[in-house]
């Protein structure tokens, strides 16, 4: 995983960010936990961080999935516990994901929220929560918040998923 690409994803539940982006072709590794930004090392939010394959699927389009998956236009109540953003590792990166978000916010009719911040810690997860999604996806909560997601992202994006979901 080492010299595979990486970045942060929050905005929702890591447990549903965590199942959206395991669900895709070219993601080797997914993180759960909650990521702080450089700018606030002590303002931790739930996210993830995937390692992925660029020849097997894009950098815009792990964007666009992150942004199609969560509220990315909606301030809500609960903001500080799920923030969305988008963390990155190499400063190089921060001018594409700029673009990337002006090129995307042109697919919505209003304001996208997400912020684009450099990454500074991850917490990982309780390893019982690892997997969540997949490891039962009749849960309450995983039919309830994460299959609308699933279901999204086959309707959405279907060049992009595994085969497996």
């Amino acid at each position: 995983m080492k010299d595979l690409p990486k970045i942060g994803f929050g905005g929702g539940c890591h447990w549903c960010t965590e199942a959206v982006f395991m669900a895709l072709k070219g993601v080797k590794k997914v993180e759960q936990g909650c990521i702080a930004s450089k700018d606030n090392l002590d303002d931790f939010s739930e996210a993830v961080i995937v390692y992925f394959d660029e020849k097997q699927i894009g950098f815009k389009d792990l964007v666009e999935i992150h942004l199609s998956t969560h509220q990315s236009t909606q301030n809500h109540s609960m903001r500080h516990k799920y923030r969305s953003a988008i963390y990155y590792f190499e400063v190089d990166k921060k001018g594409s994901l700029k673009t990337i978000m002006n090129e995307v916010q042109k697919e919505y009719c209003i304001p996208l929220i997400t912020k684009v911040l450099p990454f500074g810690k991850f917490k990982l997860s309780d390893e019982q929560f690892h997997n969540y999604y997949f490891s039962d996806t009749n849960k309450p909560f995983c039919k309830t918040h994460i299959s609308p997601k699933i279901t999204l992202l086959k309707e959405k994006f279907a060049a992009h998923v595994a085969p497996k979901v």
